[in-house]
């Protein structure tokens, strides 16, 4: 027979046979130790008369997992409150490139703009036109965006220019 009790700091229930009675143990939930106690007799049978001051009779049910502790209806269990949202236990590795280019029906695509090309009139367009062609890729099937520093020749100067850019990789 199982002796059911809670622990009495973390209220965690317990289920020990009662042949423990007595002994200490370890709460698995808190790690305090707790004296296992004697066990209670138990309700006593429909239809028989029982004295005053005689010992009630035990019910020993057919199913003995009916009286186990998985068994029982009622659940005291308490959910830790977190003030922040706590990690995840398990981190999911990314999936490869190669496997996200078969499992889509889009292919991949890269978009290079470069800086020089986004001034117009002497207006610097450069983060309106990467917005504009972010937007329209979509946020989810953006892959990476890499950004890019890179010389060229000016044609006009004969001079080798330094100059930025951006290199976005898509799914489209």
């Amino acid at each position: 027979m199982d002796v059911i009790f809670n622990c009495p700091k973390c209220e965690q229930e317990l289920a020990v046979d009662s042949t423990g009675a007595g002994t200490e143990i370890n709460c698995p939930a808190c790690g305090e130790t707790i004296v296992i106690p004697a066990p209670e007799l138990v309700a006593t049978r429909a239809g028989v008369d029982t004295d005053g001051g005689a010992p009630r009779v035990e019910v020993h049910p057919v199913n003995p997992i009916a009286s186990s502790a998985a068994a029982r209806v009622e659940m005291h269990l308490r959910v830790p409150d977190r003030k922040t949202p706590s990690e995840p236990l398990i981190a999911k590795p990314l999936v490869p490139l190669e496997a996200v280019a078969k499992g889509s029906d889009k292919k991949i695509r890269v978009k290079t703009i470069k800086h020089t090309d986004c001034i117009e009139v002497g207006h610097d367009k450069f983060d309106e036109i990467v917005t504009n062609c972010l937007v329209k890729i979509g946020e989810s099937n953006i892959i990476s965006i890499t950004t890019l520093v890179y010389t060229h020749l000016d044609i006009g100067t004969q001079k080798l220019m330094t100059d930025y850019g951006v290199m976005i990789v898509y799914r489209g």
